[in-house]
């Protein structure tokens, strides 16, 4: 799983305005059943203010070392085992019949908020990062807590003290190979290890028509973290000031949009203009385009319709349309679509087909994509 920071953000800027240091937890490795798994990330304030959760149980006592690693500069790895049913874990009582082991290491003004801050900055730019972070290691140049920064000719190690040097050669074109990967894994040189994060990219929905439908729709999708593309040929419904985080919002004629509007970036599209010339215009520039997700709204009889009128075209599209668009979810208001669409995609973005999870009561669960 690679790191997630958007929720980390809002307190990240907090304690950067006032320069106070924090605690970075990362989730180094997991057992059994967890709330999160190995490369997940929360920040936790002296104060007990927090972003990002990795288990709702352990909370107070990750609290208080946190607050040990943010007064003395020393990292600290805190293990919990919860699958013993009979072992209350100092009466916290989680049972979630997990085990997971978190690194607890200082991030603040000394550091440059590494590697927080250039993963804020590469979220912005929505480009791929990475970093490790020194886990263990007999090197007192290169001591735990140090954060390593691949880039340039050598990466660059950031140490708790906030010096900087330098990273050992063969550690480095590790990295440099293994850093922007999608997922967590361990480095390790003799008796030095690193633990590498990767930065998780939001993914981007481009939303194709901005009627009032589509507001519930976008803020779903930006309360997620998503990265958000609203367009629609009419100004009265292509307002900024309706779609709220939006990262975009265009105001473009359907026979323009497709070439103003990279449509290859986008990772899924919904078309909801509720206008059938449009639709069509719409659909036919994402039957030839990459967009791995689309969705159009309306019935089935409508759906046919367009994909009549789209002849050949169509069966470019047809592998990649869900029409109706969204998950069997019940309900008919603008906020129980748009909670159906958004969790349709959330589930096709993920690999899965959106039925209950595995050992749900009278839920039989097969591999993800496969239908009950």
């Amino acid at each position: 799983m690679a790191s997630w920071i958007t929720p980390l953000l809002p307190l990240l800027e907090s304690e950067r305005a006032t320069g106070t240091a924090a605690a970075l937890a990362v989730v180094l490795r997991t057992a059994g059943s967890t709330y999160r798994k190995a490369g997940a990330l929360m920040l936790i304030t002296r104060g007990g203010r927090y972003a990002g959760l990795l288990s709702g149980g352990v909370w107070s006592d990750l609290a208080e070392y946190a607050r040990q690693v943010i007064d003395t500069g020393i990292p600290r790895t805190v293990s919990y085992d919860l699958r013993d049913p009979e072992d209350l874990l100092w009466g916290l009582g989680v049972g979630c019949e997990g085990a997971m082991d978190v690194l607890l290491v200082r991030v603040g003004v000394a550091n440059g908020w590494a590697p927080l801050a250039e993963f804020a900055t590469a979220l912005q730019d929505h480009r791929p990062a990475a970093a490790a972070i020194v886990v263990e290691s007999p090197d007192v140049s290169l001591p735990a807590g140090t954060i390593v920064l691949p880039g340039g000719a050598v990466p660059e190690a950031v140490r708790p003290d906030g010096t900087r040097a330098a990273l050992g050669a063969p550690l480095a074109q590790r990295l440099d190979r293994a850093g922007l990967s999608d997922g967590p894994q361990w480095l390790q040189e003799g008796a030095l290890q690193a633990f590498v994060i990767s930065l998780a990219l939001p993914p981007r929905l481009l939303v194709l028509g901005a009627g009032p439908d589509a507001v519930p729709l976008v803020e779903f999708a930006v309360r997620l973290g998503w990265k958000v593309t609203v367009n629609d040929h009419r100004p009265v419904y292509a307002d900024p000031r309706h779609f709220a985080g939006a990262a975009r919002v265009s105001c473009l004629r359907p026979q323009e949009f497709s070439e103003s509007l990279p449509l290859d970036e986008f990772e899924a599209a919904v078309v909801m203009s509720h206008h059938l010339p449009s639709d069509l215009v719409y659909l036919r520039a994402l039957a030839a385009s990459r967009v791995g997700y689309v969705g159009l709204l309306g019935p089935a009889a409508r759906r046919e319709r367009l994909l009549k009128d789209l002849g050949t075209e169509a069966e470019a599209l047809r592998a990649r349309l869900r029409a109706p668009v969204g998950l069997a979810l019940g309900g008919r208001t603008p906020e129980s679509v748009a909670l159906a669409i958004v969790a349709e995609v959330h589930a096709v973005l993920h690999g899965e087909d959106g039925g209950r999870f595995r050992g749900a009561p009278g839920a039989v669960r097969t591999e993800p994509g496969a239908t009950h």
